[in-house]
C-alpha cells in the first residue's frame, strides 16, 4: 500500500476548514441521539430480561467464553482506529489506510463471532418470539450489530475514497467522525457485555 500523502496538512486536519469543524460538532450531536436510543434499548432489556415464561435464561445460554472473544476482538478494533487517527495527524496516508483496513478486517471477525452466537442460540430454543427476554435481547445486540455493519461498509468506503483522493483538508474529517463512531459502538458494546452478558450470567 502507499505511503504517499497529499501536500502538507495542518497538526489538525480534522478541523483546519469550518466545514470540518461543522462536521465534528454535526457528528457529535447525532451521537449524543444515538446514546438516548440505545438507553431506551438497554431500559427495555432491564425491564424484561427476567420475563422467560416459555424460553431459556440469560444464564442457561450465554456463553462467556465465546463473548469474551468478541469482546477481546471489538476492543482490539478501537486500538486500531486509534493508530489510524494518530497516522492522519502524521500525515502518513499508507499507515492510516492500513490501520482501518484491520478495524474493518477486526469489524468482520466481531460480526461473524455474533452470527455463530445467534445461530446457537436458535438451536437452543432460544428465538426471537420465544419470550419478552429474548425479544429485547435480540433487538438490543442485534441493533448494535447493524451498527458494526455499517461501520464496516462506511470505514470500507472511506478507504476507498482515501486511495482515489489522499489526506487532504477535506477528507480528514471523514476519517475522523467515521473513528468516532467505531469508538462509540465500542463503548456501547462494552455496556452489553456488562449489562447483558455477566449480570445475566450471574443472575442479576
Amino acid at each position: 500500500m502507499s505511503t504517499h500523502h497529499t501536500g502538507a496538512l495542518p497538526a489538525n486536519p480534522e478541523t483546519a476548514t469550518l466545514e470540518g469543524k461543522n462536521k465534528v460538532l454535526g457528528f457529535w450531536l447525532f451521537l449524543g441521539a444515538e446514546v438516548v436510543l440505545f438507553g431506551c434499548l438497554f431500559a427495555t432489556y432491564i425491564a424484561l430480561r427476567n420475563s422467560v415464561p416459555d424460553g431459556p435464561t440469560a444464564q442457561e445460554i450465554f456463553k462467556l467464553k465465546t463473548v469474551g472473544w468478541s469482546t477481546f476482538i471489538l476492543l482490539t478494533s478501537s486500538l486500531t482506529s486509534v493508530f489510524a487517527i494518530i497516522a492522519m495527524h502524521r500525515n502518513k496516508l499508507g499507515q492510516l489506510l492500513g490501520w482501518l483496513v484491520v478495524t474493518v478486517l477486526f469489524g468482520l471477525s466481531f460480526l461473524g463471532l455474533e452470527i455463530y452466537e445467534f445461530v446457537e442460540y436458535v438451536h437452543e430454543g432460544h428465538k426471537f418470539t420465544t419470550s419478552a427476554f429474548s425479544t429485547s435481547f435480540y433487538t438490543l445486540v442485534g441493533f448494535h450489530g447493524a451498527h458494526v455493519a455499517f461501520g464496516i461498509c462506511w470505514i470500507t468506503l472511506l478507504v476507498l475514497q482515501g486511495l482515489k483522493k489522499g489526506l487532504t483538508i477535506v477528507t480528514a474529517p471523514k476519517f475522523y467522525v467515521a473513528a468516532l463512531y467505531w469508538h462509540f459502538i465500542d463503548l456501547v458494546w462494552v455496556f452489553i457485555f456488562t449489562v447483558v452478558y455477566l449480570m445475566g450470567k450471574v443472575g442479576q
